[in-house]
């Protein structure tokens, strides 16, 4: 890919962004590097998760909420989490063909990630990307997942708000809640609300809600027709209500800080795994596999045997 302009970058060229975030997803030579170059300059953005069950409308309601931040001037990033392509590994890009509200804005900078099997919704690089889009100088990243519903959601660690999409189907509250959405939204939207049920969907979040132990800032229940723009500008007050009670709170500061451990430690068991799964102890493993399939050994006592390994191994080099 050539070397990068980081001025081109740190100015938000458009260009530079996507050649940056490609070096990372491909794991290039140089991502290493540049990923420490774009993390100094990291802190700006107000990172903006928009995530619930398939179906809630995640990609109009990130749409209209950056069309809603580009009419205050702001520019924006959008990373949208596609589910992997089953051929190509990529990207299905189906969220990125609906967002034609901005697309075509040369201060919205969108780029479709895969999930590659992520169980939490968030791409293995999602990451990265975003601390790139920050550093070039967006002032909103918005970050919409696949939409997966289980309780691996990851979506809030990596935001600053979490906005949680849902619709006024039966049932949608009370599956929200066992998906471990309920206890990670910052602020909810039941979207589609000219639906047939929309209030009492309203009325159930809220009970749940109120049973729920809060830290201080409770979550509201907002109505939107993401659709036509239908309760977008409320949601965006609601976000930047968030944003300052964070800064306000301190909770900002402490959720960079975990989110930063977080990062620290997946890298950690990242490269552990690379250097744990040697071929010779993979070898030992399928070796043991007869022994397992027999239940002669345990898979404890075969983990065991490999961690041991590991450990000899490692001692005889120090």
């Amino acid at each position: 890919m050539g070397v990068l302009d980081l001025d081109r970058l740190w100015s938000g060229d458009r260009r530079s962004i996507a050649r940056a975030i490609s070096q990372v997803e491909n794991e290039a030579p140089a991502s290493a590097e540049l990923l420490r170059a774009v993390f100094v300059r990291t802190g700006r953005a107000h990172r903006i998760g928009i995530t619930g069950p398939p179906g809630a409308g995640k990609s109009t309601i990130t749409s209209k909420l950056a069309a809603h931040y580009r009419a205050a001037g702001k520019r924006i990033g959008i990373i949208a989490v596609d589910p992997t392509s089953p051929f190509s590994g990529g990207a299905l890009l189906g969220d990125r063909v609906r967002m034609t509200d901005v697309d075509l804005d040369d201060q919205v900078f969108i780029r479709s990630m895969a999930s590659r099997g992520s169980l939490g919704g968030l791409s293995r690089r999602t990451m990265e990307a975003v601390d790139i889009l920050d550093a070039a100088g967006n002032d909103i990243v918005l970050m919409e997942t696949v939409g997966v519903g289980q309780s691996e959601l990851d979506i809030a660690g990596a935001a600053d708000t979490t906005v949680v999409a849902l619709v006024p189907e039966s049932g949608d509250s009370i599956q929200a809640m066992k998906a471990g959405l309920m206890e990670i939204a910052d602020v909810f939207v039941l979207n589609k609300a000219d639906r047939a049920g929309a209030d009492q969907a309203v009325m159930a979040i809220q009970m749940i809600l109120n049973f729920r132990k809060h830290d201080g800032w409770m979550p509201d229940v907002l109505k939107t027709v993401a659709s036509d723009g239908t309760g977008i500008d409320l949601l965006a007050v609601k976000i930047d209500e968030h944003r300052a009670y964070l800064e306000r709170s301190g909770g900002l500061r402490l959720k960079r800080r975990s989110r930063i451990e977080g990062r620290v430690r997946d890298l950690i068991a990242a490269r552990l795994r690379v250097d744990f799964w040697t071929a010779d102890r993979q070898a030992l493993l399928e070796q043991r596999l007869d022994d397992l399939l027999a239940l002669a050994v345990s898979p404890a006592q075969v983990a065991d045997e490999l961690v041991t390994d590991f450990h000899r191994v490692h001692d005889d080099r120090g």
